[in-house]
């Protein structure tokens, strides 16, 4: 692996450090800004490096620093209700980086395919997430979708948004950078 793509790796799980304590509560599940840096890091970086990055954001998360939603870390967080979550942004990371991947250019088609990978990716994250929260609390499946996906929607349809149109230009310039 290039220095470059070891520090473009770093960059993105540093913006998902920032992102990931940003939280709102609304109910078990906080509303955090990491999903929305989980789609960048995908987008920008592709779906191996992507992941990478996600893999060291939940890295430095498991050891400690407070980079989870409310300024938490540590291993207790990932084992936790919402450890799930946690761990399906590294699918969805990787998901969001095939459609950047195999979109091609800036076009209409490519930025649908991102979306429509972005979305795909939310779904894995949704589902190894509530099937996490599940088997922590007892509770049954709508339940579940009740407190776990229904509220966060459309919160994740507009990130969805905003990322294809972020990713693009922040492709180009990071190009520029790399020469």
């Amino acid at each position: 692996m290039k220095t470059k793509d070891m520090t473009m790796i770093a960059v993105m799980a540093a913006l998902i450090c920032v992102a990931g304590p940003l939280s709102i509560s609304v109910g078990p599940i906080p509303l955090s800004l990491a999903s929305f840096a989980v789609y960048l890091a995908g987008a920008v970086l592709g779906s191996k490096r992507g992941t990478a990055a996600v893999a060291l954001y939940l890295l430095i998360g498991m050891i400690g620093l407070p980079v989870f939603s409310g300024f938490s870390g540590g291993f207790q967080k990932l084992a936790g209700v919402t450890g799930g979550y946690l761990v399906g942004y590294l699918p969805c990371a990787f998901l969001t980086g095939l459609g950047a991947e195999r979109g091609g250019d800036a076009t209409g088609r490519a930025r649908a395919v991102l979306a429509g990978m972005m979305a795909a990716g939310t779904a894995v994250l949704y589902l190894i997430g509530t099937v996490w929260f599940m088997i922590q609390t007892g509770n049954g499946l709508g339940a579940a979708l009740g407190l776990c996906v229904l509220p966060f929607l459309p919160g994740d349809a507009v990130k969805i948004v905003a990322a294809v149109l972020l990713s693009e230009p922040i492709r180009k310039a990071l190009a520029k950078i790399r020469g």
